[in-house]
C-alpha cells in the first residue's frame, strides 16, 4: 500500500493526520469525490451522492478541529449502505416503487456517524429488497467487484464493501441476516463486523416506506466495514450507545475487554469443512495455512470439537428461519406460490432446498419449536465458548464468484472446484453464527490462485463482541491486512 495515498489510509491514520493539521477534512472530502467521480462509474458502488452536503459537513468539521475539539470520526469520509435512512436522500432498498421514497430523519447509527464526526459522501448499492448475494437492482444497475469487475462484490452489502475496497471513503456500515456484511468483506479483502443479535440499533434501517421504528427483524444485525481491524473497533463503539439501546447488560458484556491480548493466549477451534457443501480448495488452503502460522505463534489450535453444534442440524434450522423471515414480506401472490412449493415437499426430505420451501410458509407453532432448538443449540456454543475463545471458519466456500442475474436466485448454482451446487446452499457458513445470534468479524487473510481475496470469518461468544473484533487485529499485526484492488 502506498502510505502517500489518502485513498487506502484507515480511519485511524486519517485521524493522526488531521489532529497534528497535514491535511484538512475538506482536503479529504475532495479526494475522495474526486476519486469517486473518476473511478466510480466502472464499479458504480456510491449511487446516491451526497456531495455538497459532505463538503459543508467538511467545512463544519475544519471549523470544530480550530476550535479545539476532537470526535472519533470528526472530518472522515465515509459512506453508508443505502438501506439506512438518510434525511433527504432516498431510500429505496433498490425497489421500484420506493424510488422517490426519502425519509425525514437519519437512521440513529447514521446520526450517531454524524455526532462523532463522519462525513457522509452518500449511499452505496443494494440487491432488491437487500435480498441476494450479489448487488444489483432495476433502480441503480450492478456494482462490480474491484478485483475484477466481472464478478460481484458479494451483497446485500456489496456496495459499501466496494466503496470502502475501491477507497471511495475510509469506511462504511451495512446489514446482515445472510452473510450480508461477511461475504462482500471475503469478496473485495476488507474488514466487517457482525454484530450480535439485538445489540446494535435497528431504527431507520427498515423497508420502504416504513415508519423509522425500532424493530429486530430475527436474524438482522448491522455492523462496520472498514480497512482495519482497529478501524472497526473505534466503529463499533460509536455505533453502539448504552443510553439508547436500552440492552443494558448485553451491552455491558459486548464492550468488555478482548478475553486475551495476546495471539498465543487464545483458543482456537477452525472448522473449514461442511458435511452439505464442499469448501473450495484456495479457501480451504488459506485457512490451513492460516492455521499453521497460528500453531507456530504457539496459539493452541484444534480442527475438531465434539462441543460444536451439529452443522447440519444447524443448517436446516437456519433455513428455515431464514426464510420465514424473508417470506414475511412476500406479497400475496408470491406467497401463494410460496405455499404451492411447500405442500409439494416430501415430509422426509431433509435437503436444505426442502427446509427452505418449508420455512416460507412456517406457521407460528412451527417458528416456536424451531426457535426451540436454537435456544440449545445457544447453550451448546456458550459451553463451546468455555473451552475456546474463537472459532475459525469460511465466509463463503469460495472466492467472489462472477455475476449471475438469472430470474430465479433459488435455482442458481455456485461452481466450486469445478462442480455445481445449489446457490442458497452456500449460506451455510452465514448461518453458523446468524442462527444463534454470534458476533463475526471478518479479516482479509489471502488471495486465490487467479488474485481474488480470500477472508476468515472469526466467531466470538455471545455478546462478546470485541473479542473477535481484537482478534482480527492481532492477526493483521501479525500477517498483515488489506490490500487494495489494481485499480490505479
Amino acid at each position: 500500500m502506498n502510505d502517500g495515498d489518502d485513498a487506502y489510509r484507515t480511519v485511524t491514520a486519517l485521524t493522526a493526520l488531521l489532529d497534528r493539521g497535514e491535511v484538512s477534512a475538506v482536503e479529504l472530502a475532495e479526494e475522495a469525490i474526486e476519486r469517486i467521480e473518476r473511478l466510480d462509474p466502472k464499479i458504480n458502488a456510491v449511487v446516491v451522492h451526497d456531495f455538497d452536503r459532505a463538503l459543508q459537513a467538511a467545512h463544519a468539521a475544519d471549523a470544530a478541529r480550530a476550535r479545539g475539539e476532537r470526535g472519533p470520526l470528526l472530518g472522515i469520509p465515509m459512506t453508508v449502505k443505502e438501506s439506512f435512512n438518510v434525511a433527504g436522500l432516498p431510500t429505496t432498498w433498490g425497489i421500484p416503487p420506493f424510488a422517490g421514497f426519502v425519509p425525514a430523519e437519519d437512521a440513529l447509527v447514521v446520526a450517531r456517524l454524524k455526532t462523532a464526526g463522519a462525513v457522509i459522501l452518500g449511499k452505496t448499492n443494494v440487491p432488491v429488497a437487500l435480498g441476494d448475494l450479489q448487488t444489483y437492482n432495476p433502480i441503480y444497475g450492478t456494482t462490480n467487484n474491484p478485483w475484477d469487475l466481472g464478478r460481484t462484490p458479494g451483497g446485500s452489502s456489496g456496495g459499501s464493501a466496494a466503496a470502502v475496497a475501491a477507497g471511495f471513503g475510509a469506511a462504511s456500515i451495512g446489514s446482515d441476516i445472510a452473510g450480508s456484511l461477511r461475504v462482500p468483506a471475503h469478496f473485495t479483502g476488507i474488514y466487517a463486523h457482525k454484530s450480535s443479535f439485538g445489540l446494535l440499533p435497528s431504527r431507520g434501517h427498515t423497508a420502504p416506506p416504513s415508519a423509522p421504528l425500532e424493530y429486530s427483524r430475527d436474524l438482522t444485525t448491522i455492523g462496520p466495514m472498514a480497512r482495519s481491524a482497529r478501524d472497526l473497533a473505534l466503529l463499533f463503539g460509536v455505533l453502539s450507545d448504552a443510553d439508547e439501546t436500552g440492552i443494558g447488560i448485553a451491552h455491558r458484556t459486548a464492550m468488555r475487554p478482548p478475553r486475551h491480548d495476546n495471539l498465543a493466549a487464545f483458543r482456537v477451534l477452525v472448522v473449514d469443512d461442511h458435511p452439505l457443501i464442499p469448501t473450495s480448495t484456495d479457501v480451504r488452503m488459506a485457512l490451513g495455512e492460516l492455521a499453521e502460522k497460528l500453531r507456530a505463534a504457539g496459539v493452541p489450535v484444534s480442527r475438531h470439537s465434539d462441543l460444536l453444534p451439529d452443522p447440519v442440524e444447524t443448517a436446516r434450522v437456519y433455513m428455515r428461519l431464514l426464510l420465514a423471515s424473508i417470506a414475511a414480506s412476500y406479497p400475496p401472490a408470491a406467497y401463494e406460490q410460496a405455499r404451492v412449493a411447500a405442500a409439494r415437499v416430501d415430509p422426509e426430505d431433509t435437503s436444505l432446498a426442502a427446509e427452505r420451501a418449508r420455512g416460507a410458509i412456517l406457521s407460528y407453532r412451527d417458528w416456536i419449536e424451531t426457535d426451540a432448538i436454537r435456544v440449545r443449540q445457544r447453550a451448546a456454543w456458550a459451553k463451546l465458548f468455555a473451552e475456546f475463545d474463537i472459532v475459525l471458519c469460511p465466509p463463503a466456500p469460495t472466492p467472489a464468484f462472477g455475476h449471475d442475474q438469472s430470474a430465479d436466485q433459488w435455482a442458481r448454482t455456485v461452481l466450486i472446484d469445478g462442480m455445481s451446487y445449489d446457490y442458497p446452499d452456500q449460506l451455510v457458513w452465514a448461518g453458523i453464527a446468524s442462527a444463534p445470534g454470534l458476533p463475526a468479524t471478518v479479516a482479509p487473510i489471502a488471495h486465490a490462485s487467479d488474485g481474488l481475496p480470500i477472508g476468515v470469518q472469526i466467531i466470538g461468544p455471545r455478546y462478546e463482541d470485541l473479542t473477535p473484533i481484537h482478534f482480527a487485529q492481532l492477526l493483521e499485526q501479525s500477517y498483515g491486512g488489506f490490500v487494495p484492488p489494481p485499480l490505479g
